[in-house]
């Protein structure tokens, strides 16, 4: 059973998706920050770096935003391998151009916006890419006659040279629930391309959805039963987007004063997020997070075992490896990772090590990449953010 819980303390919004009464995923929002990802723009080109393969973006909103060469040409379908043919950024791009692009992540105090002319429209049961020729299925949708029923009925509806990506959700609706949302979706991008074409000024084109609009969308083919709040704003905000939604079944809606009294969920932050996290076998992990990267180690701690080396330390990995997964999610840890397990000397232990990190991950809604061990016994993975920090 999953439920939403929303909290507001000062300026900060907490939202937390509980699962059993444990907390598996938070986010927060600072209300004086503003949040673009998502949003699209017509912008202009203001200067081009050659050597980065890069161009800058005026947007209209401040700092301008950053694009590399390959979000300004067509996306290919990775699952199938293609790759882009990478070409000079001079050749594409054009100082004074206009280009319509969609924030990927928003600016930080030293960057500007990341930005992208791969555009995505999400909507509940499918995410809408006007720029794209292919349609794909999420990877948590695995059985096949499923994947080819979802696409036949997409194929029906999606403009050629254009696609989507089916979402998790698509599973529970009908053909024609697909189908109205698929061509509310097309619409709308109608009306965004129209809106820049006929414009030569810089301008926002498309608002995105906020956090918990989004956060609801993503999540209620989790079987979301209950979403708690502590204001009146909150839940008549909330109430607004399950009717938008068209929820068919019933979600309770809750108003809590102090909602994150619920499952005792401040305490559970406070545990969760501490920089040691220790195990049930006696060993912790540690996560340190820097600008570049994020390094996890893995300590034996006060675990000795009871076999031998190679199974202790097998032991306190596969646990380490349980936790780390559970702690991406709930901190939603994004970019390159780097885990420092105990060194293991059996070949066979690391791959089952990455097999069961694999299986960890499944319910992770966002996608984690597993890579390989490195020589020096750390292993490498990637992880996509679901919301830009």
């Amino acid at each position: 059973m999953y439920e939403i819980v929303i909290s507001n303390e000062e300026n900060i919004k907490k939202i937390m998706l509980v699962e059993n009464k444990k907390l598996v995923e938070y986010y927060e929002e600072d209300s004086n920050k503003k949040r673009l990802e998502g949003n699209i723009y017509l912008g202009k080109i203001r200067n081009i770096v050659p050597g980065m393969q890069a161009a800058f973006v005026d947007i209209g909103v401040g700092k301008n935003t950053f694009i590399q060469v390959k979000d300004l040409i067509p996306k290919l379908d990775e699952t199938k391998g293609e790759k882009q043919d990478i070409k000079e950024i001079q050749e594409i791009a054009k100082i004074g151009m206009n280009v319509v692009v969609q924030i990927k992540k928003d600016a930080t105090s030293k960057k500007g916006a990341r930005v992208s002319t791969h555009i995505n429209l999400p909507g509940k049961y499918l995410a809408y890419m006007p720029n794209v020729n292919f349609i794909t299925v999420s990877q948590k949708i695995e059985n096949n006659e499923e994947k080819d029923k979802l696409k036949k009925i997409l194929s029906k509806i999606i403009p050629e040279g254009s696609g989507a990506i089916i979402r998790t959700s698509a599973l529970y609706a009908s053909e024609e629930e697909i189908s109205v949302e698929a061509k509310k979706l097309i619409s709308e991008w109608n009306q965004i391309h129209k809106k820049a074409k006929n414009s030569n000024e810089i301008q926002l084109l498309y608002k995105a959805d906020n956090i918990i609009s989004k956060i609801i969308k993503d999540t209620i083919s989790n079987q979301i039963s209950r979403i708690v709040v502590d204001n009146d704003e909150d839940y008549n905000e909330v109430k607004d987007i399950l009717k938008d939604l068209n929820i068919k079944r019933k979600i309770a809606i809750e108003k809590k004063e102090k909602s994150i009294e619920v499952y005792e969920l401040y305490k559970q932050i406070d545990k969760n997020f501490a920089r040691k996290i220790w195990l049930k076998c006696g060993g912790f992990i540690t996560i340190d997070k820097t600008e570049a990267l994020t390094a996890i180690d893995v300590n034996s701690g006060k675990y000795t075992g009871d076999v031998n080396q190679e199974q202790t330390i097998y032991t306190v990995n596969k646990e380490a490896t349980e936790e780390i997964a559970k702690q991406l999610r709930l901190r939603d840890i994004g970019g390159i990772i780097i885990v420092d397990y105990i060194d293991m000397h059996n070949e066979e232990n690391k791959q089952r090590i990455i097999d069961f990190f694999k299986e960890c991950i499944k319910k992770d809604r966002s996608k984690t990449q597993i890579l390989e061990f490195t020589r020096l016994n750390l292993l490498e993975l990637t992880r996509k953010h679901m919301f830009s920090n």
